[in-house]
């Protein structure tokens, strides 16, 4: 598996301590029967990482892809990948995807049994391990597992609908996961997935986002390059 060099998921880590949040395009739009090319696009474009939505058909609706597309996009890309499972018992699947070349997977706080457990067995696997929640699940459910995750994936859509406005709701659970960072000294990422545009970016980023995740204002947009600089400025004048 032709995965970046090791240090490219701390090198994010870097860019974000040192320039603040940055833009991950999520790969779901793009153009798949050239994906290898959408993939050289993003990055000449500046894109730090990139983000892969997987769903099954079960915990959400919609069947998107799996392991074949992750390896494919695995062999294009230098950036680290997101791997955003959306799926129902992703304990099943942790080691194959990352195999396929994850650099953080991202599971579901609602599709978890164990959450202690499926965060430590990501970790071990080699990957960094964030948990997502969607709007309608309360914080809660997150707060006692922060210490043993990487990072907060806060979904401003429900999970599997496309065409959802942004709902405000994500901004109160950034602030207060900021708050809980910002009290005990945890050193989780924030993350934010759904409706981000050049009307909410910058919202998100004051909130404490710092993996910001954009769609269709990257990827429907001419100019690669121009709409990831130009979100990425917004947030970081934000924050």
């Amino acid at each position: 598996m032709n995965r970046p060099a090791g240090h490219a998921i701390d090198q994010l880590a870097v860019c974000l301590d040192t320039h603040g949040p940055v833009i991950l395009p999520a790969l779901l739009l793009c153009d798949f029967g050239h994906l290898a090319r959408e993939v050289s696009r993003l990055e000449e474009a500046g894109a730090r990482a990139l983000h892969l939505d997987v769903m099954d058909g079960r915990f959400v609706p919609q069947l998107t892809y799996g392991l074949v597309v992750v390896e494919a996009v695995r062999r294009a890309a230098k950036v680290p990948l997101e791997v955003h499972l959306m799926v129902d018992e992703p304990e099943r699947t942790l080691a194959d995807y990352a195999k396929a070349g994850a650099d953080i997977l991202t599971v579901h706080i609602e599709a978890l049994a164990d959450p202690r457990r499926t965060l430590d067995t990501i970790r071990s696997l080699g990957p960094r391990a964030h948990l997502a929640i969607s709007p309608g699940t309360p914080l809660e459910r997150v707060e006692p597992h922060l210490e043993h995750s990487d990072g907060v994936l806060v979904m401003s859509v429900e999970p599997g609908f496309g065409g959802q406005r942004f709902n405000p709701v994500a901004l109160d659970k950034l602030r207060a996961l900021d708050a809980i960072r910002s009290r005990t000294g945890g050193s989780f990422r924030l993350g934010v997935d759904g409706g981000i545009a050049i009307e909410t970016v910058g919202a998100v980023a004051s909130a404490g986002a710092e993996l910001i995740v954009a769609g269709s204002a990257v990827i429907r947009a001419p100019d690669y390059s121009r709409a990831i600089t130009e979100l990425e400025q917004l947030a970081r004048n934000a924050a």
